[in-house]
């Protein structure tokens, strides 16, 4: 009789263990790949996580922290990520040469974008360009800046009457050791960095992509088109999207505890509570107006800016299902 009771007790116990596998593996999984490091620019993601907006989702989502190193498009194009952020031009510009990416939602509605310049080398307007140099991110980041100068009509293969450019680390000792006149910046990371390191904010002058009409569409979320054909794979993108912007909705309402999640997540320790709150602050600024659901206006601004590159655009037509609101529409 003993042995009878133990045994019942150990077929509920291996039921009960088996229902609550059952149901811990019924959470889907999600790799989603970051285009940089931990930091607040990614700061809906980890609340999203932090705050269980996902597991409400029935979401098992692993964030994985970008790098210099990393570029998100090859990522995902060899299998290391289920969904990735990705600036638009990049997106573009790789789907052109073969990674069909499609931007499936749009948290980020505004540009942070700038170009940062020492007031003391006289650039007061961008027709100072002509005989400096700038310094510029590539991987991908040098799409805007291409762009903005062929607009401008000046060439960047230096001389008198071009720009000389300058590859630019992700730092901005350039404009520090005064080996550039002006470098690139975000309004929520690299500016403040010359500000901390001494420079300040009345001895330089900026120039944002935004004012100065070629701004372009930055942190989105993009998946390979093939997978968007799968029906379970939209429904549970729609659930991550669903969930990432009640993330971003927190973060915009508790800034502070937003950059101390982020804090919390940076496995490297190189992040500070002051430039991770200072730069949740203009996140905000970035994603405030979005409801995650691309503007296709906003779209088609950022396909002509990337086209009028002259004689080498970022892209060399329109793209065609580049974006989809499939996914959002899928939102219940």
């Amino acid at each position: 009789m003993k042995k009878l009771l133990l045994g019942a007790v150990a077929a509920v116990a291996f039921g009960a263990f088996g229902v609550a596998g059952g149901a811990a593996q019924a959470a889907d999984t999600v790799n989603l790949q970051l285009k940089w490091v931990t930091q607040a620019q990614f700061a809906g993601y980890y609340v999203a996580k932090e705050k269980g907006f996902y597991d409400d989702a029935d979401l098992d989502v692993n964030i994985k922290p970008g790098g210099p190193d990393i570029a998100p498009p090859q990522v995902i194009a060899g299998g290391g990520a289920d969904v990735i952020v990705d600036w638009m031009p990049s997106a573009l510009a790789s789907r052109e040469k073969g990674v069909a990416l499609v931007n499936i939602a749009q948290p980020f509605k505004t540009s942070g974008m700038m170009l940062t310049c020492r007031k003391e080398t006289g650039i007061t307007s961008p027709d100072d360009f002509k005989g400096k140099t700038l310094g510029v991110w590539f991987f991908g980041n040098e799409y805007p800046f291409l762009s903005w100068m062929s607009k401008l009509q000046i060439p960047t293969s230096g001389g008198a009457e071009g720009v000389s450019v300058l590859k630019q680390g992700f730092n901005v000792d350039p404009i520090l050791q005064k080996q550039a006149d002006c470098v690139s910046t975000m309004t929520y990371n690299e500016y403040w960095q010359i500000i901390d390191a001494g420079i300040p904010a009345d001895e330089l002058v900026v120039f944002k992509y935004e004012e100065q009409g070629v701004a372009t569409l930055e942190d989105g979320l993009y998946v390979l088109e093939d997978n968007l054909k799968d029906a379970a794979f939209v429904d549970k993108m729609a659930r991550f999207v669903s969930a990432s912007m009640k993330g971003w909705d927190y973060a915009r309402n508790h800034p502070e505890e937003a950059a101390e999640i982020v804090l919390e997540n940076d496995a490297t320790g190189a992040q500070t509570e002051k430039h991770q709150v200072r730069m949740m602050g203009e996140i905000n600024k970035l994603t405030s107006g979005s409801d995650g659901k691309l503007d296709p206006a906003d779209y088609e601004r950022t396909v002509n800016t990337l086209l009028g590159g002259g004689s080498d655009p970022v892209i060399t037509k329109k793209p065609e299902g580049a974006w989809t609101h499939a996914v959002v529409d899928a939102i219940k």
